[in-house]
């Protein structure tokens, strides 16, 4: 998790994650999307105290210089995308990602993930590492939330606790 904590390159992240994508397929997108929306969770965001949406790409991934329509559009989808998990809404992430014409919903829900792990380090007063502990621990296949097909089901089944974990124990996500 010290790469989430800003110690990595977004970009190398995404190609330490790259190998667990297969083609065609949203995996590892939903398990990135649902930690995200843990992360969103834990930093305790709410209506009373709700997280300011403005600027929140350039406060809490400045590192990262989203450019063009495209990856501006890529990158607010995934930020709402967690919010309406964390709300109980299921985002059409099939309908979407179609006009998109490419296979790179994974990297923006890992770019969403960062983000909110961020502010849930920033508005608990945890260091990054424990947030991330906190949502290795949560990190589990939740049935009912987004629509999966049977290869991401399967995946996330086998695959999610296994792969993901390490990935957090060692600092890689």
């Amino acid at each position: 998790m010290t790469g989430i904590a800003g110690s990595a390159d977004p970009l190398d992240l995404t190609r330490q994650l790259e190998p667990l994508h297969p083609k065609n397929d949203t995996f590892p997108g939903e398990v990135l999307l649902e930690l995200a929306a843990d992360a969103l969770d834990l930093s305790g965001a709410s209506r009373d105290e709700p997280v300011e949406y403005e600027g929140i790409r350039e406060r809490y991934l400045p590192e990262m210089q989203f450019r063009g329509k495209a990856q501006h559009h890529r990158g607010h989808y995934a930020l709402r995308a967690v919010a309406m998990i964390r709300a109980g809404v299921v985002p059409d992430l099939l309908d979407e990602v179609n006009w998109w014409h490419t296979n790179d919903l994974w990297v923006w829900f890992l770019y969403a993930l960062i983000i909110y792990v961020r502010i849930a380090a920033e508005r608990t007063g945890e260091a990054v590492i424990e947030v991330c502990e906190h949502l290795a621990v949560r990190a589990r296949p939740r049935s009912g939330h987004l629509e999966l097909t049977h290869r991401t089901r399967t995946s996330l089944r086998t695959e999610c606790p296994t792969e993901l974990l390490p990935l957090f124990r060692t600092g890689l996500v």
